[in-house]
């Protein structure tokens, strides 16, 4: 398993799969992990196989159903050696993938929390389609990042689950899937967005 490492700090080790569309070196999921770096984190980034031979190939062959990158998650973390607690997670599909595995791993003292970074809650324009049922019962301390117009999941939409109180969800104002901000409106920037993630992030982490 091939990682890229940013090594931030030794406050934790933040391991991160990206969305179902953009690998792990896409501009979004980099940015957000400089940020994290940034607070003193240690960052390992990796790809699910369908990903990586994208590389290889430029096929644009769909993604596995999530439940089938289970085993790939979990062999990746096998390979984690780790400096600080471990926190695991994602961009979009990667951060659900792990929110599958968490409590599993929390509970045979593997991991410390889970951190998603705008959580598919339901496809784009299929607000019934939830993705929610597991996160109901979630054991393991969790955050998610989640911007207030992310069409995945809209602060409107995420008001009305029913979620397990070890979830804590920080809003980012006018933020899309990738936390973005539209600064004509917000006044806010992307970048001010990922000054904002470092620090809630680490802040949680160092709760845990």
């Amino acid at each position: 398993m091939a990682f890229l490492e940013l090594d931030g700090g030794s406050k934790a080790t933040v391991v991160l799969a990206h969305g179902a569309g953009a690998a792990m070196d896409s501009p979004g999921m980099t940015l957000m992990a400089e940020a994290l770096a940034a607070a003193g984190l240690r960052v390992l980034r990796f790809e699910f196989a369908y990903m990586a031979a994208r590389r290889e190939t430029g096929s644009r062959k769909p993604p596995p159903r999530a439940e089938k990158l289970i085993p790939e998650y979990l062999a990746a973390l096998s390979e984690v050696r780790a400096v600080g607690p471990v926190v695991i997670g994602g961009k979009s599909m990667g951060g659900r993938v792990a929110s599958m595995v968490a409590d599993d791993r929390f509970a045979h003292g593997a991991i410390a929390g889970l951190l998603c970074l705008g959580y598919p809650f339901h496809p784009p324009g299929k607000p019934d389609s939830l993705r929610t049922a597991h996160l109901e019962v979630l054991q393991s301390p969790a955050l998610i990042c989640q911007g207030t117009r992310d069409p995945f999941g809209t602060r409107e939409d995420v008001s009305a689950y029913t979620l397990s109180p070890t979830i804590c969800v920080a809003w980012f104002e006018d933020g899309d899937h990738d936390l973005k901000p539209r600064k004509r409106v917000s006044g806010l920037s992307h970048a001010d967005h990922m000054v904002t993630l470092a620090k809630v992030a680490e802040d949680w982490i160092t709760s845990l």
